[in-house]
C-alpha cells in the first residue's frame, strides 16, 4: 500500500484515519545461532513463530550469497506455511550479484506464488556504492529476468529525499523501500515515533512527486526497529527491551494504523552477527535487534 498526496498532508497534521491497515513484515536472517545456514525446516520454525504476530511476509537480503542458498531453502518453507518472501540480491560486487542472480533463476520459477518481489541492493546509495543511474541499471537487469515479479530496491529514507535516488524513481522502478531508524538518528525514545513518521512522510512525498504519480510505485518502509537489552546505546538513544516495546507500540503500530506496509528489523536476535560501525565511528553491537529471542520467543506483547 502507498500514501496518496492527501495521506501525506493529513499525516503531517495528525488528522488521518486510514481506510486500511498496513501490512507487517519481518527482516529475517539466513543463519542459525551456531552460524550454520538455515535449511527449509529452520525457516518453517521461524514462520511458525512469526505467524503469532499476524504476519505472513518476510524479506531477505541475498539469495545465493554466503553459500546459504537462501532462496532455494526459504521459498519451499514459505509455500508450506503460507508466507510470501521479498527476496534479496546483493549487487555490491560482481561475484555476489552473479551468485544471487543464479540462485534466483534456479529458485523463483515455479515458486512465484511465494514471491512478493525482489530487491536489488540494500542501502547501496547510502553507502555510496552506486550512483542512481548505476543502481537503476542493475534493477532493470533483474526485472528483465523476471518480468512478472515486482523488482525494486531499499535505501535509507534520506537518500530518497535528497535526490540521490531520483534516477531510480524516474526509471519506472515499481517497488521502493525506505528505511528509517530513529535510533540511528540518536533520538531519545520520547521523540522516536515523531522522527520516524517524519522520515517516512518526507520520503513518500518526494518519491511520489518525482514519479509524478500516486499509484505507479509501491512504497514500503523497508526497515525500522530498536535494539533490545544488550545492544549498544547511540547518544541519547538507549537500547533495552522496554524501549523496543515502547517503539513498537507507538511507532510500529502507529505506522501500520496509518496504512504503511513495513518490515521490522529484525525478527530474531543474531548472536553471531558482527558489530557495525556507527556514524560516530564507534562499534555498535547488532546482536539484540530481534523482537524474538534466539529460541524464537517473543520479547514482549506485539499486539497493536
Amino acid at each position: 500500500m502507498i500514501f496518496t498526496s492527501l495521506v501525506v498532508t493529513l499525516l503531517s497534521t495528525g488528522s488521518l484515519v486510514a481506510a486500511e491497515k498496513g501490512t507487517l513484515g519481518w527482516a529475517l536472517g539466513n543463519t542459525n545461532t551456531d552460524g550454520s545456514c538455515k535449511q527449509q525446516s529452520d525457516y518453517e520454525q521461524d514462520f511458525d513463530a512469526l505467524k503469532g504476530t499476524g504476519s505472513t511476509l518476510v524479506r531477505t537480503y541475498s539469495s545465493g550469497g554466503n553459500n546459504c542458498n537462501t532462496a532455494a531453502n526459504i521459498l519451499p518453507a514459505a509455500k508450506s506455511k503460507g508466507f510470501k518472501v521479498l527476496l534479496g540480491s546483493w549487487p555490491d560486487t560482481d561475484e555476489s550479484f552473479n551468485a544471487d542472480k543464479q540462485a534466483l533463476q534456479s529458485a523463483v520459477p515455479g515458486n512465484e506464488d511465494a514471491v512478493y518481489g525482489i530487491t536489488v541492493g540494500s542501502e547501496t546509495l547510502y553507502r555510496g556504492n552506486f550512483t542512481g543511474e548505476e543502481l537503476l541499471g542493475k534493477i532493470q537487469e533483474v526485472q528483465h529476468m523476471f518480468p512478472s515479479v515486482m523488482v525494486g530496491t531499499a535505501d535509507s529514507w534520506n537518500k530518497w529525499t535528497d535526490g540521490t535516488g531520483d534516477a531510480v524513481i524516474k526509471g519506472g522502478v515499481k517497488l521502493i523501500l525506505a528505511n528509517a531508524f530513529s535510533f540511528w538518528q540518536a533520538q531519545p525514545i520520547q521523540n522516536a515515533t515523531k522522527t520516524y513518521f517524519d522520515d517516512i512522510m518526507q520520503a513518500t512525498a518526494h518519491i511520489q512527486e518525482v514519479a509524478n504519480c500516486i499509484d505507479c510505485v509501491t512504497i514500503m518502509n523497508g526497515e525500522t526497529g530498536w535494539p533490545g537489552t544488550g545492544g549498544t546505546p547511540y547518544g541519547p538513544a538507549q537500547a533495552s527491551d522496554d524501549q523496543m516495546k515502547t517503539f513498537w507500540k507507538s511507532g510500529v503500530c502507529g505506522m501500520l494504523d496509518w496504512g504503511m506496509d513495513l518490515f521490522f528489523f529484525e525478527a530474531m536476535d543474531e548472536p553471531g552477527k558482527p558489530d557495525s560501525i556507527g556514524a560516530d565511528g564507534k562499534p555498535a553491537n547488532e546482536q539484540h535487534w530481534g523482537a524474538f529471542s534466539v529460541d524464537r520467543k517473543p520479547k514482549f506483547d506485539m499486539s497493536c
